[in-house]
């Protein structure tokens, strides 16, 4: 059943192949169940609803991916947005979580639209790719801005606007480590290299005494999240460019990845056509509609989803994996919880 679902035999590949390149897959992003939820309770929304509403969007954007597009990549609340979403939105425009959300979803169901006609193809071609470049480059440079700020090593300064941080603080140190762990441990290709020097930082801090341990494993946290948006700043200048903003941002982010890993999996034609292109677009726009409902910033496909397909993932198998294990870290939100901000601020630089 599984081979006549997933057509293994017609892409050469395996159950077990599909399951371990899943693997691969979630370990390279899985630091987002930590990162998300922090990023979000920064902006004011409680961490266990935020927690919840990054497992469930990513279990259900990926199943989407998985079952409907075939595609053996994951979606998950994109980083970068979801600090545009916490620190501009709320913190900088003054919107509510609940608003901010409701603007996530308004963006989502126009990018949903504009996938199912031929506005998209016209929006990629009519717009500069210097453009393009410059948008995504601007968000990563924001979102390095918010990870120097987590770990102290950038500090606010009345007279230069910012300032360097006390070098001797020991969660500065332990995040400079970190930053310089992932960073090595990647370029050795250690699968979950963010999440291994994550997890690591955090041990430091429990046992030195730096950070509280809650604990591991404990029932899911309700859903606080759940359908709480706010239309009611729909008409204000805010709230449009909110949605403006997030609409061309997941744009650029979800085409340029789907056409880059394409290649690796398998999907780009000798013409340069892309199969099940559209597919994988509606997929992604769908997750981002699903995500708002739920609680949670845009959603967006996922480049770490290459660690899957340089292990052989063609199918979604690999997707419908990737969103079983993550429907396993249900149970673990006292342990996410726990991890320290000097933990998570070196995965935001990197």
């Amino acid at each position: 059943m599984i081979h006549r679902i997933f057509r293994l035999t017609e892409h050469g590949t395996t159950p077990a192949t599909e399951i371990l390149a899943g693997a691969s897959t979630f370990l390279t992003m899985a630091f987002i169940i930590a990162v998300n939820p922090a990023i979000l309770s920064d902006a004011g929304m409680d961490f266990g609803a935020a927690f919840i509403a990054t497992i469930l969007a990513t279990v259900i954007g990926t199943l989407i991916m998985g079952l409907y597009a075939g595609w053996p990549v994951a979606v998950a609340p994109g980083m970068g947005l979801n600090a545009y979403f916490a620190y501009a939105v709320i913190l900088g425009y003054g919107l509510s979580w609940q608003q901010a959300l409701a603007a996530v979803f308004v963006s989502s169901l126009l990018f949903f639209i504009f996938s199912a006609s031929k506005l998209r193809s016209y929006l990629i071609l009519s717009i500069p790719g210097e453009m393009q470049i410059a948008i995504t480059a601007g968000i990563g440079l924001f979102l390095g801005l918010i990870g120097l700020m987590s770990a102290g090593i950038m500090i606010d300064n009345p007279d230069t606007i910012v300032g360097l941080g006390a070098l001797n603080k020991p969660e500065l140190i332990l995040s400079v480590i970190g930053l310089i762990m992932m960073a090595g441990l990647s370029a050795r290709g250690v699968k979950g290299s963010i999440l291994i020097s994550i997890m690591i930082l955090s041990a430091v801090g429990w046992a030195s005494g730096l950070a509280p341990f809650g604990g591991v494993f404990s029932a899911p946290p309700a859903a606080g999240a759940l359908f709480a948006l706010d239309f009611s700043a729909l008409a204000t200048t805010a709230f449009l460019s909110v949605v403006f903003v997030m609409f061309f941002v997941d744009f650029f982010d979800t085409t340029g990845t789907l056409t880059a890993i394409a290649e690796p999996a398998g999907k780009r034609r000798d013409t340069g056509e892309i199969d099940g292109l559209n597919k994988a677009v509606m997929a992604d726009t769908s997750a981002s509609i699903f995500g708002s409902l739920l609680g949670t910033s845009t959603m967006t496909t996922y480049l770490e989803s290459a660690a899957g397909l340089r292990d052989g993932g063609r199918t979604g198998l690999t997707a419908v994996t990737v969103a079983f294990l993550f429907l396993c870290c249900l149970f673990l939100e006292p342990l996410f919880a726990s991890i320290p901000s000097f933990a998570t601020a070196p995965a935001l630089i990197f």
